[in-house]
């Protein structure tokens, strides 16, 4: 079964959405240029009142691998997720410090985007359209793919169906799709894990 990534938790009442609604994973965004970002401190204090079971996943974009491998190592989260330039040598250099796994973000726009992802030393990787555009990206490059991924970018609970159907994804990773005015939505959360869900 597809696993549920839910991005972008930032409230109190957000972790406490998905506490009740049980994603397999939730995000916390460690990007300044982001309306998601979360403090180091903010995160690790929303990641108490995480229940068991939901796993938390940092997002960074070219962070300092000192700070990342600190949130890793003090229970802030639990997986490593990079969406900027890191490259194979970053990802050695973090695991020295973090033994912990790690999602590397694709853009994908080009085979040779894909054959990147094919070769990336990450333990996960996720193909998506861009930061944050809610757009997709041409799923017909997901064919090249040899390993298991999470897909983002433009999806949501009408759609995701649809795509895990055809494509298999590992994990569906969303988050502007689950919020309203800017903010995460319990309704819109839940239907998005209820989709995933019940494909079989």
């Amino acid at each position: 079964m597809t696993k549920v990534k839910l991005c972008g938790l930032s409230r109190p009442c957000d972790i406490e959405y998905a506490n009740e609604i049980k994603p397999d994973f939730i995000g916390f965004v460690f990007f300044e240029k982001s309306i998601r970002n979360v403090s180091f401190e903010k995160a690790h204090e929303l990641r108490q009142n995480l229940a068991d079971g939901i796993t938390p996943v940092g997002v960074f974009v070219d962070e300092d691998i000192e700070n990342v491998a600190k949130l890793l190592n003090n229970g802030t989260i639990s997986i490593a997720q990079l969406h900027g330039n890191e490259n194979n040598e970053y990802i050695a250099n973090l695991r020295k410090l973090a033994d912990y796994p790690i999602i590397q973000a694709f853009r994908i726009k080009s085979d040779e985007d894909i054959e990147r992802a094919n070769n990336s030393t990450a333990d996960y990787i996720l193909l998506d359209s861009g930061w944050g555009t809610g757009q997709t990206f041409d799923h017909s490059f997901i064919k090249g793919m040899k390993r298991d991924f999470f897909i983002a970018g433009g999806i949501n609970a009408d759609n995701i169906g649809g795509i895990i159907e055809k494509y298999r994804p590992f994990g569906a990773d969303v988050s502007s799709a689950i919020e309203t005015d800017g903010v995460k939505d319990k309704n819109k959360m839940r239907a998005f894990v209820d989709s995933v869900r019940k494909v079989k």
